[in-house]
């Protein structure tokens, strides 16, 4: 099981985001992924919105980062770790603009970008976009097929209802082959034949812990999955946060957990397909704190945790 850190002020959070956070500027946070990297940390992921309509201010936050960006910009400080979205909203950026931002940040990283898309849930941030909320499950899928033949064909060609091209080259291609990974966010049966389409990896957002087998096998099960192999992100604090943005207190998900709670827990969530997990952080006075209780984790539950 790999373990991905959780890069400080990529949020706001109310539900989760402690208030020394916010002091941390992007200058440090490069020194932090580099840190995290050093620990032996698999993945970092960045999380996305693009404006915050007033109505979900108090419990969405401001601040939020474009994913892509600040993607490209952990690669760039570090050299080994994974960088990942969680999530880059798809409907929102045009397929061309997004597939080159995507092979560029993984070209010029060497290969290290894995990409979570998903189809948003605020229809007020669509609608300042510009953006038809209704139409957004539809607009992903197509958006995925032209993606992919962008990073895929020598002479891209594609005809659709929101996207069509043709007679065009696009290079550079990503390093990964046949592409970077894909893995889809959400929750929903549509979610979950997506994933089975065109994913090698699965972030739920509000999937119970005991449903993750079900789906995980709902995924398999698909004409569309061909057996490739599949990886599901499952954070140990994911009950904290509930649709919204609402904070939850979930017992079996809560910070704070002893050593062998969390080890125990973890390897249940491997047990049920789970492959990348996080531990949630307690309250912590600091930054220095925090990168002591990311250390612990590298020392005393990663060894504990299956391959």
């Amino acid at each position: 099981m790999k373990l991905a850190f959780a890069l400080p002020h990529t949020i706001e959070l109310p539900a989760i985001t402690a208030r020394w956070e916010f002091a941390v500027t992007g200058p440090q946070q490069a020194a932090i992924a580099r840190r995290a990297e050093e620990l032996g940390y698999d993945m970092i992921a960045i999380p996305e919105h693009f404006v915050v309509p007033h109505s979900h201010l108090e419990l969405s936050g401001p601040h939020y980062l474009h994913s892509t960006v600040g993607q490209a910009f952990v690669a760039g400080a570090t050299e080994r770790i994974r960088v990942n979205s969680s999530v880059t909203i798809l409907p929102l950026q045009h397929p061309i603009v997004m597939a080159k931002a995507l092979a560029t940040a993984d070209w010029m990283s060497g290969g290290r970008l894995t990409v979570t898309f998903g189809v948003g849930w605020d229809a007020e941030e669509f609608k300042a976009l510009g953006v038809p909320f209704r139409e957004r499950g539809q607009m992903a899928d197509e958006y995925l097929a032209a993606i992919v033949e962008l990073w895929t064909s020598d002479s891209p060609s594609f005809e659709g209802k929101y996207v069509s091209f043709d007679d065009i080259a696009f290079a550079p291609k990503p390093v990964q082959r046949p592409h970077l990974p894909i893995w889809i966010g959400g929750d929903a049966d549509v979610v979950l034949k997506r994933a089975a389409k065109y994913g090698s990896g699965w972030w739920p957002f509000l999937t119970k812990p005991e449903e993750l087998p079900a789906k995980v096998d709902s995924i398999k099960s698909q004409p569309a999955y061909d057996g490739r192999p599949f990886d599901v992100m499952y954070p140990l604090g994911m009950g904290r946060v509930g649709e919204g943005h609402v904070s939850i207190d979930d017992p079996k998900q809560r910070s704070g957990m002893s050593a062998q709670e969390i080890i125990d827990r973890l390897n249940e969530y491997a047990g049920m397909g789970v492959t990348y997990t996080s531990v949630p952080t307690p309250k912590v006075s600091g930054l220095d704190a925090y990168l002591e209780f990311a250390q612990w984790v590298i020392e005393e539950i990663k060894p504990h945790l299956p391959e």
